[in-house]
């Protein structure tokens, strides 16, 4: 994925007067290695330069994706790493027949007349813009008047600070003019930097079909997990209890007759157990759906967990209007084991859960002020929970660094 923005034009100025620069010097290093490379290949001589030229090739284009980045607000992912072939010369097929340092050849050799171009452009129309906004203030100390042939025997005479205002105003519209222009130019340049030396279509679309599969495997083995959890929780605590009040129903029965103290005393202990197999019913269905949770949304059902919880737990949740039932499930249980892990192995005093949402996402942060050192381990709470986002695309980071605080930040897909 690609992250576009409109660039900000002083930056976008800074890019322009420092491109030509950097380009003339990758061009002056990278035309005559591969002209010379490809001159002498059909003797051979010539393909350990081609091969380096293309691996400077395409570490020019790592300096094309840096210089974006910080100039232009452009994040380009790097092409796949270039493939060596097997053989005693794959060190020079290798780079040879690298398409990502072909292109990024082919991108110095496109933008560097349009580089000078605009160097030069720039340059004179900074220059222009500077001098007529200051022409009023100059007119003050200069000791002469300045006459501007305006054609038709009309003159502007220039010889005081007010006659100077229109010069000054006509800088000022030329400097504006002259930022729009750096923002447009600045994000046609993000472009194609993203489309030379960016990865291929091919190769994104490979990366996005590997994600998926993971996040799909990820899926599985969660509901994998979940499925076992709800199993042993009915096996271990509410079946339990059901067959604890049949037997004692069972023996009431045999005594029905004969000792109704006895009979008392085992209908009051199956009374007992029905209640708690009813309590870890309910706690089984929370733990699947919470009912609040569907009835009232995020804000009531995170504000019952935070209830809850024995550490003490702000709560903040900005998600109007409610997002889809798979996004308000997954930001709620994320919330649920982040608030289990704190009680248990944080030694937190005091916790907050914000859930605010993006144009394109729900956030779900907890942050707690414990001891620190979580990290997400292999059958842990927190790969679980970054299991359990992977599901619908989400993106589970941890910052907890020893000594704390902890937050987890939990970043899930919507469509509003």
């Amino acid at each position: 994925m690609t992250a576009r923005v409109r660039p900000v034009a002083g930056r976008a100025a800074g890019y322009f007067l420092l491109a030509p620069v950097t380009g003339v010097v990758w061009c002056l290093l990278l035309v005559p290695l591969t002209l010379l490379g490809l001159a002498t290949a059909p003797v051979l001589v010539g393909l350990p330069l081609l091969a380096l030229a293309m691996v400077l090739a395409r570490a020019s284009g790592g300096s094309e994706r840096g210089l974006a980045r910080v100039a232009l607000g452009v994040d380009v992912h790097p092409p796949a790493p270039r493939v060596r072939p097997s053989g005693r010369f794959g060190w020079v097929w290798g780079p040879v027949r690298d398409a990502a340092a072909w292109r990024a050849l082919l991108y110095q050799l496109l933008v560097l007349v349009p580089r000078v171009v605009q160097f030069a452009v720039l340059l004179a129309a900074s220059v222009a813009a500077v001098v007529l906004i200051a022409l009023p203030l100059a007119t003050l100390w200069l000791p002469f008047a300045i006459a501007v042939d305006l054609g038709g025997g009309r003159e502007w005479l220039i010889d005081s600070w007010y006659s100077g205002l229109p010069a000054a105003l006509l800088g000022g519209l030329l400097w504006l003019v002259m930022l729009d222009g750096l923002s447009s130019a600045a994000s046609w340049q993000g472009w194609l930097v993203r489309v030379m030396l960016g990865p291929s279509r091919t190769a994104e679309l490979t990366a996005e079909a590997q994600r998926l599969h993971v996040s799909r495997a990820r899926g599985v083995e969660a509901a994998e997990a979940e499925r076992r959890r709800i199993e042993r929780d009915l096996h271990d605590g509410a079946q339990q209890r059901l067959v604890s009040v049949a037997m004692s129903l069972g023996r009431a029965k045999s005594k029905l007759g004969s000792d109704p103290e006895a009979v008392r005393a085992l209908i009051d202990e199956a009374h007992a157990d029905a209640k708690l197999a009813i309590s870890e019913l309910r706690d089984l269905a929370r733990g699947i759906y919470p009912s609040v949770l569907g009835d009232r949304g995020l804000d009531a059902a995170l504000s019952s967990l935070a209830a809850r919880c024995p550490v003490p737990v702000e709560v903040s949740v900005k998600v109007e209007p409610r997002p889809p039932t798979a996004v308000e499930s997954t930001a709620y249980f994320t919330v649920a084991e982040a608030l289990t892990n704190i009680t248990k192995h944080s030694g937190a005093t005091r916790a907050r859960v914000a859930v605010s949402r993006t144009g394109t996402s729900v956030v779900v942060e907890v942050v707690d002020n414990g001891r620190g050192g979580a990290s997400v381990r292999q059958g842990g709470g927190l790969a679980g929970l970054a299991d359990r986002a992977a599901t619908i695309d989400g993106v589970v980071t941890v910052v907890s660094p020893v000594g704390g605080p902890t937050s987890i930040r939990t970043e899930l897909p919507c469509a509003w």
